[in-house]
């Protein structure tokens, strides 16, 4: 009877590493299977047919506003063309692109924002506007004109020169996100 009960117990080690290793091995099938099963998710929102579309053209954006800041019109087109180098693999091009974007700037205003107890404004508002003008030769149904506008308010006791700068650098980032979620994230 003992040598029964060995071998009952030899079975069941046996049976079980059996088990364990097949076990295993549908573990590592399932891992590879699953590893050649890819979902692809994107998170710079861009919805591009690839195969059809491979270049964008970002014309310069002249300054036509009635107040001029001389630095913006290269900063906004910059912006705008950088936004879409890193977002998308489209080649970024001066002009004849896929797709098209050219536009102008055509506000760049400073206007009162809250009032304080004592009648006067506390705040001031930077304000730009921006024209533009989106060609989809690929999908012509999908191009259109309209106008961009974003603002910052800053203390009214505050020069605009001294906070232009950083005022410009987040409009023009709102502005070429708006842009950009209108021609290819279609948000």
């Amino acid at each position: 009877m003992p040598k029964h009960g060995n071998d009952t117990v030899s079975t069941r080690n046996r049976i079980g590493g059996i088990c364990r290793v097949s076990a295993g091995l549908v573990l590592v099938g399932c891992m590879l299977m699953c590893s050649a099963c890819s979902i692809s998710y994107k998170f710079n929102g861009a919805n591009i047919n690839y195969q059809t579309t491979h270049s964008i053209s970002v014309a310069d954006f002249p300054n036509n506003a009635p107040m001029v800041n001389p630095t913006l019109s290269n900063a906004l087109s910059e912006g705008i063309r950088e936004l879409y180098q890193r977002q998308t693999r489209l080649q970024i091009l001066r002009k004849g692109g896929d797709l098209e974007l050219e536009g102008e700037i055509v506000g760049y205003d400073i206007s009162q924002g809250a009032i304080a107890a004592n009648s006067y404004a506390s705040e001031s508002k930077l304000t730009i506007r921006v024209q533009v003008h989106f060609i989809n030769n690929v999908n012509p149904e999908e191009s259109f004109d309209k106008t961009y506008s974003a603002y910052q308010t800053f203390d009214a006791n505050r020069l605009l020169s001294d906070v232009q700068d950083e005022l410009c650098e987040i409009i023009i980032t709102e502005i070429a996100e708006n842009i950009y979620n209108d021609t290819v994230a279609k948000w």
